[in-house]
């Protein structure tokens, strides 16, 4: 019996394989490597992991070692305050009672020499300052500012000036025991002129005035004058300042005056009492604010303190904390303690920066900053303060820091 095969069927059966295998074999090997590639990513990952994860264990077990205790379990929370000054450890033993003025003087040239970079100053400030001796009267005029080079990011530079009339505290009237090789200071006055929009060499023509009491004589008296670049969604740049030291000048006349702009320093202005406390098992550091020192200018019942920490630990910035504002005394007491997860373990890098911030309390008004530290661990660098934090694990260690401005 002979077979008939019908064509038709045969076109079915070609179509529908046409239709079931529609990839070349260029496409296929091309999905391969893809599939392949994906595969050694996940592989590598894993392997990342599994290596930051022994490195952790091991870090963990040489804490053990070193502290002969087991770790118990800490209590978490955002925002803690003692009822009383905290049972820590302040770390004078290698300086003694005596020469805490010294240590606080060595950690403020140090933290501020380490936070400057070696840059060049360009610029000058052209002024003028008068001191009618009748009315007891110190004025001071912001003419122009010359020379100034645009920003590489920006291009148009946006310069403003910020004065600061400073007084060094004396001996009497201060906390300190006069050991210490810097002077500490108070802000009588602060000005700030208003800023010019791209321009090298803006001129101000702004006048500021104030009337100087008995015990602000001239010869104790410094005036600060800081030219920045105003940026509105980051921190002010600082673009150099001048220092004029009003006791060396005749000042009974108008004195126009042109002086270069040099490099940036830090006043001490107060001392901080500042608590670190190291929890390597929950990967938690408490920051607590314990006692913020200062010298009153001039008393105000409304003033009140608060201040703002910010952490960077191994290049992650973490989110900034803040804690309740407190009425401004000579001695502020805050006791507050503040906690920070840290991303990851050990720790490489690490900066505290504590801002403290001067307000008015019924009412908005605009912040002040009194000053600023930072303490903290870098690669080629530890403070002794984070030092004596990692020797005494789970237990608060307090140490006084200058507050610089």
């Amino acid at each position: 019996m002979a077979t008939v095969s019908d064509p038709t069927a045969s076109d079915e059966l070609l179509s529908a394989d046409e239709v079931m295998m529609p990839f070349s074999d260029v496409t296929k090997y091309i999905i391969l490597s893809v599939s392949v590639s994906l595969l050694l990513l996940a592989l590598g990952i894993l392997t990342t992991q599994i290596i930051r994860y022994c490195t952790r264990v091991r870090y963990n077990q040489q804490n053990s070692s070193n502290c002969n205790q087991l770790y118990s379990e800490e209590k978490s929370g955002p925002v803690g305050s003692y009822a009383e000054s905290p049972k820590s450890k302040e770390d004078f033993s290698h300086c003694g009672a005596s020469g805490r003025s010294r240590c606080l003087s060595q950690d403020s040239n140090t933290s501020s020499g380490s936070s400057q970079v070696d840059r060049e100053v360009h610029g000058s400030l052209r002024y003028s300052l008068y001191y009618d001796q009748q009315q007891s009267s110190l004025v001071v005029t912001v003419l122009q500012v010359e020379g100034l080079l645009a920003n590489r990011q920006t291009q148009s530079p946006k310069p403003f000036v910020r004065l600061r009339l400073m007084r060094v505290v004396s001996e009497e009237e201060g906390f300190r025991d006069g050991e210490g090789d810097g002077m500490l200071w108070t802000v009588l006055h602060e000005w700030q002129t208003r800023t010019v929009k791209g321009s090298c060499n803006p001129l101000f023509g702004e006048q500021f005035s104030c009337i100087l009491m008995e015990k602000d004589k001239l010869h104790h008296l410094n005036l600060r004058m800081e030219v920045g670049d105003f940026d509105k969604f980051s921190r002010h740049i600082v673009l150099g300042e001048v220092r004029v030291p009003l006791g060396q000048l005749n000042i009974s006349y108008p004195l126009e005056l042109e002086e270069d702009l040099q490099l940036p320093q830090k006043d001490l202005v107060g001392e901080v009492l500042l608590s670190l406390k190291c929890l390597p098992t929950s990967q938690r550091l408490e920051v607590g604010l314990l006692k913020v020192r200062t010298v009153l200018a001039q008393v105000c019942p409304n003033a009140a303190l608060y201040a703002k920490i910010n952490v960077q630990c191994n290049q992650s910035k973490l989110r900034y904390q803040k804690t309740s504002a407190v009425s401004r005394s000579t001695l502020t007491v805050f006791n507050e303690v503040l906690v920070f997860s840290l991303p990851e373990f050990p720790v490489e890098r690490c900066k505290i920066l504590v801002l403290v911030y001067e307000t008015r309390t019924g009412g908005k008004s605009a912040k002040r900053l009194i000053g600023q530290l930072s303490v903290g661990k870098e690669k080629s660098f530890e403070d002794k303060h984070w030092t004596s934090m990692m020797l005494s694990v789970r237990q608060p260690v307090a140490k006084w820091h200058g507050l610089l401005l």
